[in-house]
């Protein structure tokens, strides 16, 4: 597996933002966000270690951290992603995150999940993007995705405009995402005021949905890795 980083921080979003979490982060995308803050990793030439599932899973172990978050790039594109899971499910009460982007497909991963509930329930969850007009990348939606959500998963919206919060209403109403799934807007950074967002998810009644805002970036300078 292509991996270019492996640190321990905290979750600086999601369910278990603020939360100690070992990282890896994986080369690679299938997209080009307008706005990504992690390019560097998608390069040709960026550096990367090749490393088992199962060196992995050992480095995971080894640090007693019990989140684990999976990400990049895409991680989902890495051949041995399904070996990977089967490992890390294999550590006590190690609870996996896959940050994927929604370009990738679920399918594979979200039937893992269903054939063995024992292995995996409550301990795999997804954190899926939903690219919005600014990110020059909706087209690549796979919408079948949204509906392999589940309660324990989140649905993210990266949101740079007023046409993206305009857009990401569209979505969640089609496809009743707060009743499927955790929903959370998250500003790209410097682009769009917080407040903008707040006054949007109020006036729009969107009452189970969340602003975040990426603690790491406020925590740390925002152009900092490994953490």
């Amino acid at each position: 597996m292509q991996v270019v980083e492996k640190f321990i921080s905290i979750n600086g979003e999601g369910q278990r933002a603020g939360e100690p979490a070992v990282f890896l982060r994986f080369k690679g995308c299938n997209l080009r966000c307008s706005w990504c803050d992690t390019m560097w990793a998608n390069e040709a030439d960026c550096p990367y270690t090749e490393q088992t599932p199962q060196e992995l899973a050992a480095f995971v172990s080894k640090t007693g951290v019990k989140n684990v978050t999976l990400t990049g790039g895409e991680p989902l594109l890495q051949r041995e992603m399904p070996a990977l899971l089967e490992a890390l499910s294999g550590l006590p009460q190690v609870r996996i995150e896959i940050e994927t982007n929604g370009a990738a497909e679920l399918a594979p991963f979200a039937k893992m999940r269903e054939r063995d509930p024992e292995r995996y329930g409550g301990r795999l969850t997804f954190t899926m993007d939903y690219k919005l007009p600014s990110s020059g990348m909706e087209e690549a939606m796979r919408k079948e995705n949204l509906e392999l959500l589940q309660k324990e998963d989140t649905l993210k919206f990266v949101s740079a405009s007023a046409q993206d919060l305009e857009r990401a209403l569209q979505v969640i109403r089609e496809y009743d995402l707060e009743r499927r799934c955790h929903v959370y807007f998250s500003p790209v950074f410097g682009a769009i005021e917080p407040v903008r967002i707040v006054d949007f998810l109020l006036g729009n009644g969107l009452c189970d949905s969340r602003l975040q805002l990426q603690l790491h970036k406020f925590i740390w300078d925002p152009e900092k890795r490994g953490v």
